[in-house]
């Protein structure tokens, strides 16, 4: 240790780390677990969440440390390596660290984009059990999700079949659904284009009701978006009963208590509760625990798996998705505010090469060379991309936290564009460190966690953005001029209407608000780098999420169902039939 990754694919790296990965009883020494509170499952156990903290209750939590980024470009910011690195580095330092990312989604493992578990030295294992389902989670949101539409459909159908009274010898009454008023569809974790639209019931009255309908990605789903944001398994089976499948025709929401599937739904889900246990190449525990989907739902790993860390040990790291206008504003907003808990600090992820980008670098196509300018050293390049990290610095600073920058390295740097980053980042009131974690593991990250442990001594006056009183378009123009920089807001007439409509009913008072756009620039259309001027952010639409009490206002469309390349992953995998080794996966 550390393996060299400029000969050594991840894999292989992987491969050689997993020889002497921990054992459940290894597991329970270096967490404190007791015999009961270890659920197993092959090389990645469970830990009983609802045990561990009745019995750590009273225990002080741990030093809570978040992990975002610039705004992301195809050049790569490495979040989910910089997640594996400090702790790597930390436990270097002797630290009693772990962390919390979330679980990839056999939509993008199966198509471009591959599996989410760092690179090089800082890596999480086992991959390919991470990689392939791990212990179930995503299968059992989607067999409970499709649940709540199986009890839809087959309702519709009786109740198209059978008069009020006979529907009252079956103990049911008459929901009177709007077929043209279905507000979900099924789920399945593949990127699957050909099932956006479709009809089902085709046939006779007995093979169901015929209607339009509609598949999304199963990390879409709004049980992903519950599962993160839950607080134990009382709260996920009250969110669960409040899903709106459908509304009336009269308008009214039709819920999955309305449908009397919810509780089937929660037992389904009962074990998704507890977060399973990976690690990193060096051996620090890492939870696993909710999904990707970053842009309507909430984008971070749980609420449950960082207050069963922040009891287990004394830093807890975890991931949010996207970049820190997305990111780190529905961890600071929304999570935080949800949770009860305060961060210590946010580490906030650049490359020299994506404040290029930033700064007018050429444009990047996936296949072909690199222009020069991304490996040669261009000081006035990177200067100006530094308007963007610059930006989010100071957004993470109006949560009262200051922020750690992690220069992430990369071989082609040079020690004058490093001096530029920490300058900048210094100069706009942030720690800065460079990191080498991907190359040489823990060693490589000492000098970013020194620079968190000492940001971890100073008091946080945390404070939210906006007050939860403060009403829904306002709170929209908060966040567009605050955080992304937009001179306002425009909304749609739908758009409006609906807003005057939430604000206005006291049953959405409490409801977040989990803002929709792209997450390739501070405005809304994604070719616009660096930090934009002079815009304002449309909102088209806002969706609701009853369940997870969300309120979605959308700058731009967005679909629930990803598509598949002309060359994806799946072409590349395979199976060693003598060993049972996946190959092709990384």
């Amino acid at each position: 240790m550390p393996w060299d990754p400029t000969v050594l694919k991840d894999w292989q790296i992987a491969e050689e780390a997993e020889k002497n990965m921990p054992t459940p009883e290894k597991y329970m020494e270096m967490l404190g677990l007791e015999k009961d509170e270890l659920i197993p499952y092959g090389r990645t156990p469970r830990v009983d969440f609802m045990k561990v903290m009745e019995r750590l209750k009273d225990k002080p939590d741990g030093k809570y440390i978040e992990v975002t980024a610039i705004t992301p470009t195809p050049l790569g910011e490495g979040k989910t390596t910089t997640t594996m690195g400090i702790m790597e580095g930390l436990g270097k330092r002797g630290q009693r660290v772990g962390g919390a990312i979330r679980q990839p989604s056999g939509g993008p493992t199966m198509n471009i984009k591959g599996t989410a578990a760092g690179g090089g030295n800082a890596l999480l294992i086992p991959m390919t059990e991470f990689s392939l389902g791990l212990t179930g989670d995503i299968n059992d949101i989607t067999n409970a999700h499709n649940l709540a539409m199986v009890a839809l459909n087959a309702r519709m159908q009786h109740e198209a079949n059978y008069t009020d009274e006979e529907l009252a010898k079956r103990n049911l009454r008459r929901l009177d659904i709007d077929p043209k008023n279905v507000e979900m569809g099924w789920v399945i974790d593949f990127a699957a284009q050909g099932l956006r639209n479709i009809i089902i019931g085709l046939g006779g009255k007995k093979d169901g009701f015929l209607m339009q309908s509609k598949f999304g990605i199963t990390v879409s789903s709004e049980l992903m978006a519950i599962l993160a944001v839950a607080k134990d398994l009382a709260d996920l089976r009250e969110r669960i009963s409040k899903i709106v499948v459908a509304y009336d025709k009269k308008g009214n929401p039709i819920t999955t208590a309305d449908l009397e599937v919810d509780g089937a739904m929660c037992a389904w889900m009962r074990n998704t509760i507890n977060p399973t246990l990976c690690c990193t190449v060096e051996h620090q525990p890492v939870f696993v625990h909710a999904g990707p989907f970053a842009n309507i739902a909430i984008g971070q790993s749980s609420i449950i798996a960082d207050r069963l860390g922040l009891k287990l040990f004394d830093y807890h790291v975890t991931e949010s998705g996207f970049a820190a206008d997305i990111g780190f504003e529905k961890f600071w907003n929304v999570k935080c505010r949800l949770s009860g808990l305060k961060p210590n600090v946010s580490i906030l992820v650049a490359t020299v090469r994506a404040l290029k980008m930033h700064g007018g670098g050429p444009t990047v196509v996936p296949g072909r060379p690199i222009p020069e300018e991304y490996t040669k050293e261009n000081l006035e390049l990177l200067e100006k991309g530094c308007e963007n990290l610059v930006h989010l610095i100071n957004v993470v600073k109006k949560s009262g936290i200051k922020p750690v920058v992690c220069i992430n390295s990369f071989y082609t740097d040079t020690p004058a564009e490093h001096a530029l980053v920490k300058r900048v980042a210094e100069q706009a009131g942030a720690r800065a460190a460079v990191s080498e974690h991907w190359l040489k593991g823990g060693e490589g990250a000492l000098e970013l966690a020194d620079a968190v442990m000492d940001a971890c001594k100073e008091e946080v006056d945390f404070k939210y953005l906006y007050p939860l009183e403060m009403p829904l378009r306002q709170r929209v123009e908060v966040i567009a001029k605050e955080v992304y920089g937009a001179d306002g807001v425009d909304w749609a007439p739908l758009a409006e209407e609906k807003a005057k409509r939430f604000e206005s009913d006291p049953k959405y008072a409490d409801f977040a608000t989990m803002m929709v756009k792209t997450h390739l620039s501070l405005s809304h259309e994604p070719t616009w780098k660096g930090v934009p001027k002079g815009w304002r952010l449309p909102i088209r639409d806002i969706l609701v999420y009853g369940g997870a009490k969300f309120l979605c206002p959308m700058a731009g469309a967005i679909s629930l169902m990803p598509g598949t390349s002309s060359d994806p992953a799946y072409r590349r995998i395979d199976v060693d039939v003598k060993t049972g080794k996946v190959m092709g996966l990384f």
